[in-house]
């Protein structure tokens, strides 16, 4: 068996991937990645892709997420095959359909959190007044409604990431990819990171898919995936989904 396949037939998936493959390089010094694997996602599952450095994870969210594209292999976000995208409507579908969160933050330090959470609102041409009243909604929603007009250097690194996630939010996206989005983050912060994840994934019905080796992470999540040699499986534990 090359992957996992969601219990839910029923339903249509969030994310499907379907026998990926992704090689770098060439001839004897060629690396496989990705060797063929596949695994759905549910809708407003929270799952959690776990794996060492090396194992395809990064790779693996970057194809999902249309940063990168495999050799062979498809993937559907919400029924769109997001393989078949061409770059103006992959850049349409990071708008308004899926966001990111990196291990990095990418804040711009200059900004407030209030104007960095409003970036993708002004790329999207989103009325100010709007666009406002959601960037102060959204940083209430993370804890940091006090914090709204401190410039992003002046945070600390937890406070940076909600702010990350807020701004991940900003359009409404329907998939969230967070890529070790704890990886920088003392244990205190990671789990309060994680609480807050969850907590989105509950109210507002944001799919999750997150790549992590945090223990913490894995204990919250709906469903846990392992990445091994670029192959994707499923713990016996959580085989039955939820």
């Amino acid at each position: 068996m090359t992957g996992v396949q969601d219990g839910a037939a029923s339903q249509q998936p969030m994310v499907a991937v379907r026998s990926l493959v992704r090689t770098y390089g060439s001839g004897r010094s060629a690396v496989r990645a990705l060797r063929g694997t596949s695994f759905d996602v549910a809708p407003g599952e929270l799952a959690a892709l776990e794996g060492r450095s090396g194992s395809g994870k990064t790779t693996l969210l970057n194809i999902v997420g249309g940063l990168d594209r495999p050799d062979s292999g498809t993937v559907e976000i919400a029924g769109t095959e997001v393989t078949r995208l061409s770059r103006d409507e992959l850049a349409r579908l990071r708008r308004e359909t899926l966001a990111f969160v990196f291990q990095s933050y990418a804040l711009i330090p200059i900004l407030t959190a209030a104007e960095n959470v409003a970036v993708p609102m002004r790329l999207t041409g989103t009325d100010p007044a709007v666009r406002d009243e959601r960037a102060m909604l959204l940083l209430r929603m993370v804890g940091l409604g006090e914090h709204a007009h401190q410039r992003a250097y002046e945070l600390s690194g937890g406070q940076q990431q909600r702010v990350a996630i807020a701004r991940a939010l900003a359009n409404r996206p329907r998939l969230l990819i967070a890529d070790e989005p704890t990886g920088q983050l003392d244990s205190r912060n990671a789990t309060q990171i994680m609480r807050l994840l969850r907590a989105l994934s509950d109210s507002e019905g944001v799919t999750v898919l997150v790549a992590t080796h945090d223990l913490a992470v894995l204990a919250i999540a709906d469903r846990q995936l392992r990445i091994s040699d670029g192959l994707v499986t499923e713990p016996a534990a959580t085989a039955s989904g939820g």
